[in-house]
């Protein structure tokens, strides 16, 4: 795991202009005026009379204009303890406001462009100190496991100016150290997911992310339960064993508790963990299937959140779920046309073997019912419309009326963003199956990411505030990289879930 070593200075003084490093990184803001020029953020004043107030003119000679995530480099002349200045674009301030999402943005263009530098000082914390080390931790990530040579290394050590505070300075100094503390783990915890989704289903299959899930949960405390194929059978559960069953490597179930305060709310995380989905016999083109390995996204996510949980020492109960399973076409394959009995007794007919996720997910979720929890959080990489709907960087977001519209409501406030969708009783109705309960897909394509809740619902403890959210297109960056997200994957919702943990532990 490769994440910034964060050290909090202070800001009562221009020491941090003097620090040595190789990079100081001050944020500019573009104005709203018709001249284009930008305007320096808070923070950079220091830096700004260190070159007696001209840093502003040498910016926009080099054609800043504070456009977000712009990049602009200025050597420092000797004038700072650092030897470049790095002025990265926040955008337009909103109401005259600078959000945190700005910054985070901010932030990972900075890191990303950090490559080769030991040591960097980051002025833009001065503005939200959480989102410039969750920003920057995320923005310096990189994957080379699999590289025989690494051409460049991620920035290792930052140090944060501390925002200014009417607080004790020693208040202060404890309050920023706890936010430092715990931005840093969340982004940890993001890079758990990433580093899980970017892992090769070559060496992430059912049995060694249930061995990857066993040993993060030995390292953090957490109780953890692993059924095998022959439990599974044992037990019932017809959804994970229909579509692990064309895989020579056969599914799993992780349950990892987090164990709350006696009175605590207890959450219920259920996420979809197919280490790769050919579509079985329904198979997929053969084009961009290899982005199919993002297919566990979803039991990434809740893993790395359970992690976090246990981490931070949430005073919630918590316990994720993760159904794990290879999606694949053989002689063994479950076939359309086939019936499944999944855990609890429902009877659920196979039209499409590409609709897999919410099979797993159905065992899962009724599982997790069982344990009676106050809330329950799905996420999955669950359909193609999703994508059609929403684009690439806002996840869908259904279920009980208020809990959804809650989960939404935090994961714009994180940045990950999230859109409350409805799940019509309408749709009910074209589940319907001659053979069985109900079927695994409709006969149209109306509405697909919506079905797909619609179909989950009805595996959902009557009454049980619940969440669905949707990361088909949000969990895997095929694209440029952009602000702290790079190639690959991006660890979401975990950002999203930490908050509405942290805010159930809260508000109840």
């Amino acid at each position: 795991m490769t994440v910034p070593k964060f050290a909090l200075i202070d800001n009562t003084d221009d020491a941090f202009a003097k620090r040595k490093a190789g990079v100081i990184i001050i944020g500019t803001v573009k104005a709203d005026t018709s001249d284009g020029g930008p305007m320096l953020a808070t923070g950079a004043d220091v830096v700004d009379e260190a070159f007696d107030g001209t840093l502003l003119d040498a910016l926009t000679s080099l054609g800043a204009t504070g456009k977000a995530e712009e990049l602009v480099k200025v050597p420092a002349f000797g004038k700072l303890g650092a030897t470049a200045i790095y002025a990265v674009g926040l955008g337009a301030a909103e109401d005259g406001q600078i959000t945190a999402q700005q910054v985070r943005l901010a932030s990972g263009a900075a890191a990303r462009a950090l490559t080769d530098v030991s040591r960097a000082v980051t002025t833009l914390s001065a503005i939200d100190l959480q989102a410039a080390v969750e920003g920057t931790a995320l923005g310096a990530y990189s994957f080379t496991e699999y590289k025989s040579e690494q051409n460049s290394t991620p920035v290792r050590e930052v140090d944060v100016v501390a925002p200014a505070s009417d607080e004790n300075a020693k208040d202060a100094k404890k309050a920023y150290e706890k936010t430092v503390t715990a931005a840093t783990a969340i982004a940890e915890a993001v890079i758990i997911a990433r580093d899980l989704v970017n892992t090769p289903p070559s060496d992430l299959f059912p049995a060694s992310f249930a061995d990857r899930a066993t040993a993060l949960a030995k390292d953090h405390g957490l109780d953890v339960e692993v059924l095998d194929e022959k439990e599974l059978e044992r037990e019932g559960y017809g959804g994970i064993l229909g579509v692990g069953s064309g895989s020579s490597r056969p599914p799993r179930l992780v349950r990892l508790h987090h164990k709350g305060d006696k009175k605590a709310r207890k959450v219920a995380l259920v996420g979809k963990g197919i280490t790769f989905d050919t579509g079985g016999i329904s198979l997929k083109p053969a084009a961009s299937m290899d982005k199919m390995t993002s297919d566990m996204a979803g039991a990434a996510a809740m893993l790395a959140t359970v992690v976090l949980a246990a981490k931070l020492h949430y005073p919630v109960d918590v316990t994720a779920y993760l159904p794990l399973a290879e999606n694949m076409p053989s002689a063994t394959a479950y076939r359309p046309g086939d019936v499944l009995r999944m855990y609890g007794g429902k009877t659920v007919e196979v039209l499409n073997t590409d609709a897999e996720g919410r099979l797993v997910l159905a065992d899962a979720i009724v599982r997790a019912c069982e344990d009676e929890p106050d809330y329950l959080i799905e996420t999955s990489t669950l359909t193609g419309a999703q994508v059609v709907a929403l684009g690439n960087r806002t996840a869908g977001i259904m279920g009980s009326d208020e809990f959804r519209d809650r989960v939404a409501e935090l994961a714009q406030r994180t940045g990950e963003g999230g859109w409350a969708m409805p799940l019509p009783d309408e749709l009910r109705g074209d589940l319907d199956s001659n053979l069985a309960d109900l079927a695994n897909v409709t006969g149209h394509r109306w509405g697909g990411m919506l079905v797909a809740g619609v179909f989950l619902r009805e595996f959902v403890a009557a009454n049980l505030p619940w969440a669905h959210i949707d990361i088909a297109g949000p969990s895997y960056n095929s694209d440029s990289p952009w602000g702290y997200t790079g190639k690959g994957g991006t660890g979401v919702p975990v950002r999203t879930l930490a908050a509405v943990l942290a805010d159930i532990a809260e508000n109840g």
